[in-house]
């Protein structure tokens, strides 16, 4: 890249070129050089937003699980909506369908990279903390709107649809088709529904 010509967002740049080399490479392939390179610019630009390589791929997850946390009023507003089922098959599918998955990934492979996160990360995986959370919300709004049962265990039931759906997703070889994501969760979640959905 030429001396003197300005990149719009440069750390955006760069997150959004390491997300295509996780999801075409794997985290194995994620280098400050490749990262680089597919961003198009020099390397030192990496090194002049960040410390290090893990410095970036932690602000990488942090960016990342924000935008989970921003899908939050959207999954809400179809509360009492549509169908339990399909609302929530919808909500796993905008948070795995992305780069997520690859993302979980990445925290288990490199072993700094977690030990960084968890200076202000305690609990649990980044992403998947965000999801389990955002799945809980609106299933306590449905449930206070009756549609699932007042003792159904909220907690359980957001882990189990964010674990069942990490694992539908994992396979980035096959997007799975809403009807695969709607089974997984009505088999979840059918015990806690008020009335089975007709879809």
């Amino acid at each position: 890249m030429p001396t003197g010509v300005a990149i719009r967002d440069p750390r955006q740049q760069l997150f959004a070129a390491a997300e295509r080399i996780l999801l075409r490479d794997g985290p194995s392939a994620l280098t400050s050089r490749g990262v680089t390179a597919e961003a198009g610019c020099a390397k030192g630009v990496l090194h002049r937003h960040f410390t290090d390589f893990d410095d970036f791929l932690a602000e990488l997850v942090l960016d990342r699980a924000a935008r989970i946390e921003g899908q939050v009023p959207a999954l809400r507003a179809t509360a009492g909506t549509g169908t339990v089922v399909g609302n929530l098959g919808v909500g796993l599918t905008a948070i795995f369908e992305t780069v997520a998955v690859a993302v979980v990934s990445l925290v288990t492979f490199r072993d700094e990279l977690r030990a960084r996160l968890r200076q202000t990360w305690p609990r649990g995986v980044p992403l998947l903390s965000e999801a389990t959370a955002m799945i809980a919300t609106y299933l306590e709004d449905e449930r206070g709107r009756g549609r699932l049962t007042a003792d159904a265990d909220i907690d359980a039931l957001a882990h189990t649809l964010i674990g069942s759906g990490h694992l539908l997703f994992a396979d980035r070889t096959h997007t799975p088709t809403p009807e695969e994501v709607n089974g997984i969760v009505a088999s979840v979640v059918a015990g806690a529904l008020t009335s089975m959905p007709t879809r």
